[in-house]
């Protein structure tokens, strides 16, 4: 049994619980080990689980088994879609150094790979040095004049009721059928219930927003993620965390999306970049049926 928490619905949702190691290294290097967890309902884009959502969860377990609560740098790749259910992750502790430290984590729904992941984790509370920041956070309206994203059966899909996400009004018509022409989107993240933001939920946050390629007027369509990677680099402070996600490349069939979030305070939080495959469903005429980023290929 998983520990939940009713507080804290994305940390019950992503909880994970150690059944045992495979390999026991006290921790340390070499040491395998097989964790609990769930697909919680509801956190689903088209019948399939979100993608970050289901790296949330393997972070989860891959920081536990490292002893690391921050994941520095987490790379991904999605193998099949998540069904809401009972999963296991094995992690295996691939380096352990002063600061930092490094492992794999799998994702499994009945002995199913449904992703694969590496990630440094470490410690980020006071993390200092010098700095050298040549760009400011996205302009954007404030939360309040932004476009909310509310959840329904189809679309906006049932993952919108998990956050709260408000999308710039020009990004936003995306929601209504239009599209501005550039592969950009831009707006606020935040879970709800004013649940805190912990750096596994930045993971959530990269993979969150309808894909960019919508309002580059490609289909409104199933956008697979082939691989997500995500760098934190601060943990955020509580409140609404301003995001940007751009593509510059679609090409071949497939597209890239880099990532921006920053937190209230105007200090970058996380940095992102995922490829995926272009939509190529044809989109219907009139409104759109809503995004469906699935996690697999």
């Amino acid at each position: 049994m998983r520990p939940g928490n009713p507080s804290a619905p994305f940390r019950s949702a992503t909880a994970v619980a150690k059944l045992g190691a495979e390999v026991d290294g006290a921790g340390g290097v070499g040491e395998r080990a097989v964790w609990s967890g769930a697909i919680a309902p509801g956190w689903d884009i088209g019948a399939n689980a979100n993608g970050g959502y289901l790296l949330a969860i393997a972070a989860r377990a891959l920081g536990a088994a490292l002893g690391r609560p921050d994941p520095v740098t987490i790379s991904a790749h999605y193998l099949a879609p998540g069904k809401p259910g009972e999963v296991t992750i094995r992690t295996e502790v691939i380096k352990q150094g002063r600061s930092l430290g490094s492992g794999t984590a799998t994702l499994l729904a009945a002995g199913r790979p449904l992703l694969s992941c590496i990630g440094t984790f470490g410690e980020l509370t006071g993390a200092g040095g010098p700095e050298v920041v040549d760009r400011a956070p996205p302009a954007m309206p404030d939360p309040g004049d932004c476009l909310p994203v509310e959840a329904t059966s189809t679309f906006p899909p049932p993952f919108m009721g998990q956050v709260e996400l408000r999308l710039h009004p020009e990004d936003g018509q995306v929601l209504r059928g239009q599209h501005t022409g550039q592969a950009l989107m831009r707006g606020w993240f935040r879970l709800r219930d004013d649940e805190p933001a912990d750096t596994i939920a930045l993971l959530c946050a990269a993979d969150a927003f309808p894909p960019t390629a919508f309002n580059a007027g490609l289909p409104m369509a199933w956008t697979p993620t082939i691989e997500l990677t995500v760098h934190v680099r601060a943990r955020p402070e509580p409140g609404w965390l301003r995001c940007t996600f751009a593509t510059h490349f679609v090409t071949g069939g497939f597209l890239e999306e880099d990532g921006e979030i920053w937190d209230r305070t105007g200090r970058l939080v996380a940095q992102s970049r995922q490829l995926a495959l272009v939509p190529r469903t044809q989109p219907p005429p009139g409104p759109p049926p809503g995004p469906v980023r699935a996690p697999s290929a």
